[in-house]
Formats: structure tokens, sequence, C-alpha cells
């Protein structure tokens, strides 16, 4: 049953002229009074959804993003921030790029982040997608079977610190503690100081592809997942869910279809379908101007690629559009009723699902982000309340 909506914000700026008829990406660039306006947006969305009783807002750590795409490079900080600002909402890592950290300073930093926030900090993991971020900051990316390798060898040093009293590690990339002498001895172990005050630490990470090896990786250390769209038509979304049951069942624990997931969308309100999609197509295309650069969406060709770069060939041009992100469930859209219907088909397909969150594209202003925010949260969300689920609350580290 879903009783938990959440809304991730990447750290967008306002921008003029959108759309796959507008400015090509790379073309952009803004100074940073402007860049800085991320992080005030990240505040007014945090607080109004804080007033409108949503469970978690999730924000991506990114960085270089003069285009003003993603500007919120440290997202612990930032939660920390707007707990201070806000009363009862959670704040979500959606998500901390391991490959940009040493693990073991971002193991800390959460650790503070959740007892200084009394438990309002949700922890979240990622491997990253921007080869000017991760790269640049002495990690692979470009090799993604080292990207790979990199990002769970830092992971399991991270539950260690947060999960043991005291551990010590050695792997391909990491030695820990090295065997210094210190104060009359030899090192052989540390502890991280100071853990997290709730154990296990709730974590969360995207799935993209959907691999064996990264579901089974998930399923062992108890990482729960967020889903991009598409997961009520049936599709490869579905699969992805039937295979993260199964990985599960291969360690011994049976979860419903959905458990343990986030459903994410896209999504735009309006008075109808249709007019939802005239409104919002703008969003869509600036999103696709970003991400279809980036490799994100495998269907795309590099033709397809080129001629998005170029405003005066892209609008009348066979490009991906919103339409038909609507039509496969990725973009949720429509009327409150046409959106409630489709989220109460989520419940039947998938009874184990209890979270689902509703994210603005890039280009949709702060003005237009919060007036729809706050319509989801009166029009929609009431058609969800009333349920309760039996949550295991985390244990107080000793």
């Amino acid at each position: 049953m879903i009783t938990k909506f959440d809304s991730l914000f990447a750290g967008h700026t306002d921008v003029e002229d959108i759309g796959y008829g507008g400015i090509p990406i790379n073309d952009r660039r803004y100074d940073n009074a402007h860049l800085s306006s991320a992080l005030s947006k990240a505040q007014a969305i945090a607080v109004k959804m804080d007033d409108l009783g949503y469970s978690t807002f999730w924000m991506a750590e990114h960085h270089f993003q003069r285009e003003g795409t993603e500007c919120i490079p440290n997202v612990l900080l930032m939660a920390l921030h707007l707990t201070h600002v806000t009363k009862n909402i959670d704040i979500g890592c959606g998500f901390n790029v391991l490959p940009m950290w040493h693990p073991l300073r971002l193991a800390e930093d959460y650790a503070m982040a959740d007892i200084l926030s009394k438990g309002r900090v949700v922890f979240g993991i990622a491997r990253g997608y921007h080869t000017r971020e991760v790269e640049t900051f002495g990690s692979p990316l470009m090799d993604q079977e080292a990207n790979r390798e990199l990002f769970e060898e830092q992971a399991e040093i991270i539950f260690k610190a947060f999960n043991e009293e005291s551990f010590s590690h050695k792997g391909k990339h990491y030695t820990l503690p090295p065997e210094v002498p210190y104060r009359g001895y030899t090192l052989k172990e540390l502890t991280l100081v100071p853990r997290p005050a709730r154990l296990p630490v709730e974590c969360w990470q995207p799935i993209q592809g959907g691999s064996e090896r990264a579901m089974a990786f998930m399923a062992k250390h108890g990482i729960q997942g967020m889903v991009g769209g598409g997961s009520a038509e049936g599709g490869a979304m579905h699969n992805v869910v039937l295979k993260w049951q199964q990985e599960h069942a291969k360690i011994g624990k049976h979860i419903e279809l959905g458990e343990r997931l986030c459903f994410g969308f896209h999504f735009y309100m309006g008075e109808s379908k249709e007019q939802c999609i005239r409104d919002a197509a703008k969003y869509y295309e600036e999103n696709m101007k970003m991400f279809g650069e980036l490799r994100l969406n495998k269907a795309m060709t590099d033709e397809q690629i080129e001629i998005m770069r170029d405003p005066k060939r892209a609008p009348g041009a066979k490009l991906p559009r919103i339409e038909d992100a609507v039509k496969a469930g990725g973009f949720l859209t429509g009327s409150a009723d046409e959106i409630i219907d489709h989220l109460k088909k989520l419940e039947k397909a998938y009874p184990g699902l209890d979270r689902i969150s509703i994210s603005p594209s890039l280009g949709v202003p702060k003005s237009v982000i919060l007036e729809q925010v706050e319509r989801f949260a009166k029009e929609v969300m009431p058609a969800f309340k009333g349920k309760t689920l039996d949550v295991k609350q985390p244990a107080l580290a000793k």
C-alpha cells in the first residue's frame, strides 16, 4: 500500500529558453549568483513539502554543473541545514556518489548528520554518471567495470564502519588501517567516531539497468532501491521488480513485489492529460537535452543526439517526446483522478510497494514546482491516507 510520498530535486536553477528549440545544453553558462540560487530553491521546496505532509525530500550530489542543471555539491551539508528550517520531513541523499569520496570521510559525515538531525537525514549511495565529476575527482567512470569494483569496495567499508565497533579492511583499493606505528603500538583496527546513532542505517541506491550483480549486492547489504518510471506498464521496469524479488529470495528473504523499492516519476498535474502534455513538453525536452547527451537514454542514436544540439533542427526531428514517456508510464501526468487511478493500479500490481517519488523535470521553475507539489499533496495524497504499515524502527547504536 502506498503510504509515503517523496520528491527528488537534483538542484537545477530557473533557466530560460527551454525545450528542443531552446538554448543547447552545452551553450548554457551562468554566473555564481545564479548557480547558487539552486540552494534557496531547494530550501523553498523542502519547506513547502514539510508543510504539506510529504515523507522525504531527496537531493542529488553533483559538481561543476555551470549549465545550471545540478548545482548541489554537498548533499549532507544541505540536508542538515534543511532539518533546521523544517519540522518533520526527512531529507534524503539521493545520492552520494561514492567514487568521489573517501569512504570513511563519507561514513563520518553521515554519522554526524544522523546524530545532529535525530535521524531525519536518509543515506543514499550511487556510482555516478558524469565523467566531468567522477574522473575529475580521480576515480574511474569511463571504465565502468573499474567504477563498479571501486564502488562495491567503498560500500563494504562504509557498512563495516557503521555496523562494527571496530573493524579492518584489506582490498584492492584500500588497506584500513595502514599498519603504521601509533602511540607505542601498530594499528590493526579502527573505530568510526562517531558511528550513526540508528542502526542498521537505512540506505538507498538507484536501480538503472537492473543487472543481477548490482541487485545481488544491494540485497546482501540491505540497500533499498529507487526505480525510474515505466514500472506500471509491464515493460522493462517490471522485469527489474521481478529480478529484485528473485535476488532477495536467493539469500532467503521473501519480499512482496515492490517491497523495499521506491517508484520514481517525473510529473505534471493539470486539468487533463492532454493539457498537461502540452504544458510540460518543454520541460521533458529540456530534461532529454541533458540526459540524452550523457547516454542515459539507451535508445537514442548518435544522430539523434547530434540533432538535439541544434535548436533549428530538433523541434521537427524524430526525437523522444513526452507523449511516449507518458504512454510508457515514466511520466506521471493528468488530472488528480487520472493520477490517482494510475497509482491505484500500481498498488494492485505491486502489493509490497509503499513509496512513490514525484519529481520535477529539468527546467521547471521554482514557482511551478511549488504549485505542483502543493496540488499533488492536496488532490492526490488524500486518496492514499489512513493506511499504516508495521515499520520496524532501527535500533540505537551502543
